[in-house]
């Protein structure tokens, strides 16, 4: 096999398992196919999918900048080339945002429901227009493909055109959404690490992504012609390499110049796992680039030009990872779950990637996007068909070549379900976890935090239980929150029904009843004979358990699946506290928001943790601690 052919069929293989993963996701759900928790929403997803995938693709604005704006005809044979690496990085940012949102099927929202304060509606408008702007830069390349249909030829003709104003309007749209990926997390001063941090970040993401758009074309040209065995841009990748130093140079003078600006620079040689994980992203990034692009032999050497721009490209990405998760304070002070990407994660990113490059290669075999199409050296005219051991004929090499990658696909696609986690899938996409009692004192304050992960509610069971007189809008007794009792209990605990964090528990234990080691009852104990067995017809458990339903309880019992934890908490809070507002207008006057995620949870983050790491940084400019963390 030829060398595109290998990578072809390496490329398919990595598709098939990661068809079989996304399947999956999209039928389970997230927990069957991430790591990602409540506490870690953001996973390998956003920061290599979207913020990495949106970077990777910043070539198309840069090249389309300097060819037809600038009019630097050097790079005018790379610039289609150029645009279709881009147009294929956003669809696959796109692709990618839908396995990673919880509920993808109303990702058109943001095109009816607007919210401008928003800079992720910002970020999602950009995207779709620029993503727009990009079909109609490459659609020409298309076109021309079909002169004798009249219709096509006209609106090939009419894109060249106006082919300079789809172009400015592409670098517009480029630079807003660029930065604007960094503006989402200038609403993380206390979650993201200060060596990330910044008031500039905007700026700083703008600049890294025209660093990574002139070393991702380098790389692209490179690599295609050493898979199509075509003579290398020299030239033209040696020019790009200059403009990339002077880039390099000024993102590093400008990341330098605001860390120690806002007086960061403390953190850089702490001994932290950021300092370390900064200096990874610096020598990746910026250093190692710099050094190979500025050596005399890389004029001549190509190898050292996709060296250098290849470690470029993945230290800015690198640097989309930190900031997507990996330097959350969260991740660095264990104050939440430590967050690993599961292989699946890594697969569904692969096949994405993989994906769009098999895409590449179809139009770049079957399309004008380079000046000289490249030619499959098996489909060279006199190549030999191709046989295997037992001189069976595969066919053509283009057919044979189909064929093995058909397979190299369908095994792997196997494959990939082989591997899935079946526990994961039997909890229905949910990490199986058992809800722990509420701690503290009854008649003071209890701390629900279920499934202890220091993350909870400060619940003031005294005032409630104390002051049911001004709450009979809907507290009227101890049964109103206790509203079900284990057998021979009273007033039992929320977890010992609701016994699972996030998926339904089982209050009956139908196993446990028929077991000669638990209940030892006969189905027709419960169950009336010459009828279908189900809840339905069963008895109730107050049949059998005298106080089960606790007095002025309201419930009424059709399942023996109970509600998870956390829903249980919720509806039983939030319902209280809407029909509180309802009932008394005082209430809407001095506390509206009553019933908000905030009036229970005011505080996202554990801030002891955050105290604790800033504390020691107080003579810093940087270092602000709100009256709440004190």
């Amino acid at each position: 096999m030829s060398r595109i052919s290998k990578i072809k069929t390496v490329l398919w293989i990595i598709l098939g398992v990661a068809a079989a993963v996304g399947i999956t996701r999209f039928i389970y759900g997230l927990g069957a196919t991430t790591n990602m928790t409540d506490n870690t929403p953001w996973g390998f997803w956003i920061g290599f999918d979207v913020m990495g995938g949106v970077a990777l693709a910043a070539g198309g604005f840069v090249i389309a900048a300097l060819n037809y704006i600038f009019k630097i005809k050097a790079f005018h044979p790379i610039a289609r080339a150029a645009i279709l690496t881009a147009f294929l990085g956003y669809i696959a940012v796109a692709v990618g945002l839908l396995f990673d949102l919880g509920l993808p099927w109303n990702i058109w929202h943001m095109i009816i429901f607007w919210n401008p304060h928003s800079p992720l509606f910002e970020v999602g408008w950009c995207v779709m227009l620029y993503l727009s702007v990009l079909f109609l830069e490459f659609a020409p390349v298309i076109l021309e493909k079909f002169p004798n249909i009249p219709l096509l030829q006209s609106i090939y003709n009419f894109l060249n055109k106006i082919k300079i104003g789809i172009v400015i309007l592409g670098i517009m749209l480029s630079t807003l959404h660029q930065s604007s990926l960094g503006s989402l997390f200038l609403a993380m001063p206390y979650k993201l690490h200060p060596l990330w941090y910044s008031p500039i970040i905007p700026i700083i993401f703008f600049v890294s992504a025209i660093c990574l758009g002139l070393m991702m074309v380098m790389s692209e040209s490179m690599a295609s012609s050493y898979l199509y065995k075509k003579e290398p841009e020299r030239e033209v990748v040696s020019k790009i390499s200059k403009f990339a130093i002077f880039m390099l140079i000024f993102y590093t003078v400008l990341r330098f110049a605001d860390i120690l600006f806002r007086g960061a620079g403390v953190f850089l040689f702490d001994g932290s796992t950021a300092s370390f994980l900064f200096w990874g992203e610096i020598m990746l990034s910026v250093a190692i680039p710099l050094i190979i692009f500025s050596l005399p032999a890389a004029k001549e050497k190509v190898s050292l030009l996709f060296t250098g721009s290849a470690i470029g490209v993945l230290g800015v990405v690198f640097n989309r990872l930190n900031v997507g998760g990996l330097t959350h304070l969260n991740n660095l002070t264990g104050a939440g779950d430590f967050y690993f990407p599961a292989w699946t994660e890594l697969f569904i990113s692969a096949g994405v990637v993989s994906g769009a490059a098999l895409v590449f290669f179809f139009f770049i075999e079957n399309f004008k996007v380079w000046e000289e199409p490249p030619v499959d050296p098996e489909e060279l005219p006199g190549v030999k068909p191709k046989f295997n051991t037992n001189r069976v004929y595969y066919g053509a090499p283009k057919v044979a070549n189909r064929t093995v990658f058909s397979f190299a696909f369908v095994v792997a696609f196997g494959f990939g379900f082989a591997f899935m986690s079946g526990n994961k899938i039997d909890s229905e996409g949910f990490e199986t976890v058992e809800a722990t009692n509420a701690r503290g004192d009854v008649n003071a304050v209890l701390f629900i935090d279920g499934n202890k992960d220091g993350y909870g509610v400060n619940f003031k069971h005294g005032s409630h239980a104390n002051d049911m007189d001004s709450l009979k809008a809907w507290v009227q007794n101890c049964a109103s929150c206790h509203h079900m009792n284990n057998p021979d209990d009273e007033n039992s605990t929320c977890e010992q029904c609701h016994s699972m964090m996030y998926t339904p528990g089982d209050a009956f234990r139908h196993d446990w009843h028929a077991s000669s080691d638990g209940g030892n009852l006969k189905c027709f104990d419960c169950h009336e004979e010459g009828m279908y067995k189900s809840s339905a017809n069963a008895k109730g458990c107050e049949s059998c358990h005298d106080n089960m339903i606790a007095e002025g309880s309201t419930i009424k019992v059709e399942q023996y699946k109970t509600l998870s934890y956390v829903d249980a908490m919720h509806k039983l809070c939030i319902d209280c506290h809407e029909q509180e507002l309802a009932n008394r207008p005082d209430l809407k006057a001095s506390k509206p928001g009553l019933a908000t995620c905030q009036n229970c949870h005011p505080d996202a983050q554990p801030h002891k943790y955050v105290k604790k790491l800033f504390e020691k940084k107080q003579a810093n400019r940087w270092v602000v601690i709100p009256s709440r963390m004190k």
